[in-house]
């Protein structure tokens, strides 16, 4: 058996008023997700339980089928985990964003989406800021940075992440409880340093706004997993630009493709993935593809975005990949949002995101093409979420 699933982050949406009440799946010409809903199962499922902020990390190690609850240590582990970072048993991994907050609120969670060129500067400097002291930052992919901190096992402190709470006042969602002086007091060092860092005098040269701050969040310690093979019995490949999807891939034991120009934004190598995906099918029982630009393009609150992000989904990926599925005997497609990221609040939900799933053994019940309106039609509600993968995978 050959298994694809396809992850369209934040795919999921709210009717929109400027889309005369649909939502942006609703919109988008998606003929090849509609294929899969229509020829399978499409239903939704809780990918978000009940005390767990909606993010990419909890939604997708669900959708992997992983239990939150037992398994859920913080999303910084897991891209520490890309890196082959790790952390002694007093030290914290948080993960550290490159921000841009303007009169007192977050305008921008990822600095103007900073340059990789930048960020080679910013994390020397704050080592150097910091030095002999018990903490080290680790460069990421632009914005999406890592800190270990030492020293900090008695800390019980709860971060917001900024992706939600877009031009909100930071004030409100500053760190809280055992441990958030000393969290916002590194903050408000490092801001001290790129006031006037030779990065920002050149972006405010360029009329662009400044790096300000960094900002301190889903921290936890090393993430450990089952293997995803024992578990489910396939050896799996992941395609993914980003380092939360590239960690939970590595805990999970499966293989990592690497694809030029696949920048985890709405400017994405479509194509690249594309070919990883198929070249991958010929070697692995399970190709993995994440996708990241929908999810960017709710965070901008841009629904036209978003529309291009679905559409260019379903041609360059699931397209190809369905149809060298249908090829051989055996096969099956999953295509699964983690969760919904609407444009309205520009931040990630925890309602229940769609799900459709078809191939050999699977029954065309729903009928229903594949967006949100739709899947709420559909009697399939899977609760908990981490069972889909059970359901989608098991042998026939």
């Amino acid at each position: 058996m050959k298994y694809a699933v396809i992850l369209p982050d934040g795919a999921a949406d709210e009717p929109l008023p400027q889309l005369e009440g649909r939502t942006p799946l609703e919109a988008a010409q998606v003929p090849n997700m509609d294929w899969v809903a229509l020829h399978g199962r499409l239903g939704r499922a809780v990918t978000v339980p009940d005390g767990f902020i909606p993010g990419t990390d909890v939604a997708t190690l669900t959708l992997f089928g992983y239990d939150p609850a037992k398994y859920y240590s913080g999303r910084a582990p897991l891209e520490a985990a890309a890196r082959g970072l790790s952390a002694r048993a007093d030290e914290l991994i948080f993960r550290c964003n490159f921000v841009t907050i303007l009169d007192g609120r977050m305008k921008d969670f990822t600095a103007g989406h900073i340059a990789q060129s930048e960020v080679d500067q910013l994390i020397p400097s704050l080592n150097e800021t910091f030095a002999g002291e018990p903490l080290r930052f680790h460069a990421g992919v632009s914005y999406r940075n890592l800190l270990i901190l030492g020293q900090a096992q008695d800390m019980q402190v709860k971060c917001a992440p900024p992706h939600d709470i877009p031009d909100q006042p930071v004030t409100q969602h500053r760190p809280q409880g055992a441990g958030a002086e000393r969290l916002e007091a590194i903050m408000q060092r490092a801001a001290g340093m790129l006031a006037d860092h030779p990065v920002n005098q050149a972006r405010r040269r360029a009329g662009r706004d400044p790096v300000t701050h960094i900002w301190l969040w889903g921290q936890g310690k090393p993430t450990r997993l089952d293997p995803f093979a024992q578990r489910f019995g396939c050896r799996g490949v992941v395609i993914t630009a980003v380092d939360i999807i590239r960690g939970l891939g590595v805990c999970m034991g499966m293989q990592l493709i690497e694809v030029p120009g696949a920048t985890g934004y709405i400017d994405t190598n479509y194509a690249g993935k594309r070919d990883a995906a198929l070249a991958a099918l010929d070697q692995y029982d399970m190709v993995v593809v994440h996708v990241e630009a929908a999810d960017e393009a709710g965070h901008l609150g841009d629904a036209g975005e978003k529309i291009k992000a679905l559409e260019r989904i379903d041609e360059y990926i699931v397209g190809p990949v369905l149809q060298k599925l249908r090829r051989g005997e055996r096969w099956r497609m999953l295509v699964a949002p983690d969760h919904p990221t609407p444009v309205s609040t520009k931040a990630h939900s925890a309602v229940p995101p769609l799900f459709a799933y078809a191939g050999t053994g699977v029954d065309a019940v729903e009928q229903l093409p594949f967006h949100d309106a739709a899947a709420r039609l559909s009697r399939l509600f899977i609760d908990p979420g981490h069972l889909l993968m059970g359901q989608f995978i098991r042998p026939t």
